[in-house]
């Protein structure tokens, strides 16, 4: 049994060697993979400290770009502020569509209304009117500004033949010295309206002395005066008045002395010459003045006169007289 015993403790003991022996290499195995690991560790650790370096120094390149710290905060500040303003318009904007697509349902719902039933014929309807309208009053407004062409036109005509009248019969009738010649000046003026200009005339007369032209206005006599009133109404009826066959004069001869008055009989006899081939002309001349009647009554122009007086009992009597009695 001892030798039994013996034999199992030598075996006891060489079984421990055995584990001794096993665990030194099993630590030493470790310790081999540890510092394999620590070696892969370090490997890592400066692969990642390079790409650190290599970033540090992009960073530092691009914050040399970007300027100062300083100039970067403010930089982020105003960003900062931008993109705050934008988010508020941002946020504007949002509200609005909401508004606008609000109004596009509520207009949606009108559209559908019997109001607006076959609003696209109607529409296209009413477009061609108002086109057609805008035509028509293009139109009108070329015909007006043709006949508003045309109507100058003829005014300056007309005044050029009364101015032509006006200076013959004054120069026939008048015997002062001190005026040449009296004419009509017209100065055009346009009033704007809707419809577009419209011409209007200011009249004035004037008398020429010595091819001067002043403005009859304060500077004549009150027999001047009526000369050149009568002289401008024997124009206008010599100018526009040819199928007119009645010429009325009411004391013609107001304010003129002799001279003048026989001037004027002698142009108004030149004037029922001219118009002795019209069948409705009459000259009616009203006058206390009876030797200016005579002057006018000569046997081949008129065989007698009606003389106005008034009786006893203040009533008018006409009677026929015989201009040479």
């Amino acid at each position: 049994a001892d030798v039994k015993i013996d034999a199992t403790l030598k075996k006891l003991a060489t079984k421990q060697k055995e584990y001794k022996s096993k665990e030194k290499s099993v630590n030493k195995q470790s310790e081999i993979q540890r510092t394999l690991e620590d070696n892969i560790a370090l490997q890592h650790g400066k692969k990642d400290e390079k790409q650190l370096e290599m970033r540090i120094k992009e960073l530092q390149e691009t914050a040399s770009k970007l300027g100062n710290v300083k100039d970067l905060g403010e930089e982020l500040k105003r960003r900062e502020k931008v993109y705050n303003q934008l988010e508020m318009t941002k946020a504007e904007a949002a509200g609005q569509v909401k508004t606008h697509r609000e109004m596009a349902r509520n207009s949606e719902k009108e559209l559908k209304s019997a109001e607006y039933k076959n609003i696209d014929s109607r529409l296209s309807k009413e477009t061609i009117r108002f086109q057609t309208l805008e035509m028509v009053n293009n139109d009108l407004n070329r015909y007006y500004a043709a006949l508003d062409k045309a109507l100058m036109a003829f005014h300056s005509s007309k005044m050029g033949d009364i101015n032509k009248v006006v200076k013959e019969l004054w120069q026939r009738t008048y015997r002062g010295q001190d005026i040449d010649y009296i004419q009509i000046c017209s100065d055009a003026e346009k009033q704007e309206g809707k419809s577009g200009g419209k011409s209007s005339y200011n009249y004035r007369v004037v008398m020429v002395c010595n091819g001067a032209e002043l403005e009859m206005r304060g500077r004549c006599s009150a027999g001047q005066k009526v000369l050149a009133c009568l002289i401008i109404r024997l124009a206008l009826a010599e100018t526009f008045c040819l199928n007119c066959g009645i010429l009325a004069l009411d004391e013609p001869t107001t304010n003129l002395d002799t001279p003048n008055a026989e001037s004027l009989a002698r142009s108004l006899i030149d004037i029922m010459h001219s118009r002795r081939e019209q069948e409705n002309f009459q000259l009616i001349v009203i006058t206390h003045d009876v030797e200016f009647a005579h002057m006018l009554g000569q046997r081949q122009q008129a065989d007698y006169y009606w003389r106005v007086t008034k009786d006893e009992n203040q009533h008018s009597c006409v009677e026929r007289e015989d201009i040479y009695e």
